[in-house]
């Protein structure tokens, strides 16, 4: 058991940029809109080693909970992490719960996420939800009359912003933002509003209408950026900026000294930040470049971690081995209860 470091994904599309090639360091076609680069889903392979070739789902399979830990070997992993270039607007859309997705889409869950933002220009927005209560029918009525517009709640946006968006939530990354997102591992999207768009086949890109109108949270949105909670545990700076039941994400600081950071018996997806670091475990080392991404497998117990650059910084996200492996992590960190209250709150 290593750390095992994955090729990702590149995703064409009408709303992608180059900066993913550009200035992230993925092997996508320059000439081409790459819109995301998935780092971390069951069909990514592994980029070398003795697992080389072989995709994450692959290796469920045949390493069962050395891999996984506590989740079910049987299930796709459980989460998705991606880079988005949004050169253009996205469509507006909305996701739907895990009880939908089974429901009506056969899947075995719906789409939770949270956005990291890694650039932003100065006018940057994304939409958020709605500016004033509505209903299901004046949805209806204003996607039908093309007003659906002025009911959208568009919010500023800076590189450092975290952005959390239950199922249920309207939203929309705006143009000129390239940012990192932490999922459950859906790709059910109902589109709502495509700006009139036109797919690679020349024809308009499908609409939910319907399948949104069920899944929508039709109240007024107040949300904002994640208010982050920071921590030391065993030497290591962390800041947990997303805390869902289902995924946590968290932002590590690192020093040239190595710290060991405790997989609490899961599986832990690593993504380098701007500057290049070293995992370590079970012997087996494995270096990190700016924005490259690893899969720490359960069986390892421990990674060491360390920074090949000064100030070095990494992503981490893993689902909760249970409901109370967060709070108790915070209380040995001395955390005091109030702080992570009203950060856990959020969620």
């Amino acid at each position: 058991m290593s750390p095992l470091i994955l090729e990702p994904r590149e995703v064409e599309a009408i709303w992608g940029g180059h900066a993913l090639a550009e200035r992230y360091g993925k092997p996508g076609d320059r000439s081409r809109k790459i819109g995301e680069s998935w780092e971390c889903w069951d069909d990514n392979r592994v980029a070398g080693g003795d697992f080389g070739g072989r995709t994450i789902a692959e290796l469920r399979a045949e390493l069962q909970t050395a891999l996984v830990g506590a989740l079910d070997p049987a299930r796709r992993f459980p989460i998705l992490t991606k880079f988005i270039d949004a050169h253009g607007a996205l469509s507006v859309q909305v996701h739907p719960d895990d009880a939908y997705a089974r429901r009506v889409e056969g899947e075995p869950n719906g789409k939770t996420e949270c956005w990291y933002v890694l650039e932003a220009e100065p006018d940057a927005k994304i939409v958020l939800g709605w500016n004033r209560n509505t209903t299901r029918g004046e949805y209806f009525e204003r996607a039908r009359d093309g007003s659906l517009g002025e009911l959208l709640r568009r919010v500023p946006v800076r590189a450092g912003d975290v952005f959390y968006l239950p199922a249920g939530t309207l939203h929309a990354i705006g143009a000129g933002i390239v940012l990192f997102e932490t999922q459950q591992a859906s790709d059910l999207t109902y589109r709502i509003f495509d700006y009139n768009r036109v797919g690679p086949d020349g024809k308009p890109r499908p609409l939910h209408v319907e399948k949104a109108a069920d899944v929508l949270d039709y109240r007024k949105s107040e949300a904002g950026p994640v208010r982050p909670l920071e921590y030391v545990l065993d030497g290591l700076r962390r800041t947990t900026l997303v805390a869902d039941p289902r995924f946590v994400l968290e932002r590590v600081a690192l020093t040239r000294q190595p710290h060991g950071l405790d997989l609490e018996g899961m599986p832990l997806v690593v993504t380098a930040l701007d500057k290049a670091l070293e995992l370590e475990a079970r012997g087996a080392r494995a270096e990190l470049r700016p924005y490259q991404t690893a899969l720490v497998p359960a069986a390892c117990d421990v990674v060491m971690v360390r920074a090949l650059d000064d100030g070095a910084r990494m992503l981490t996200a893993a689902p909760p081995r249970e409901r109370d492996a967060l709070p108790a992590r915070y209380a040995r960190a001395a955390v005091p209860v109030d702080q992570s209250t009203t950060f856990l709150v959020q969620f």
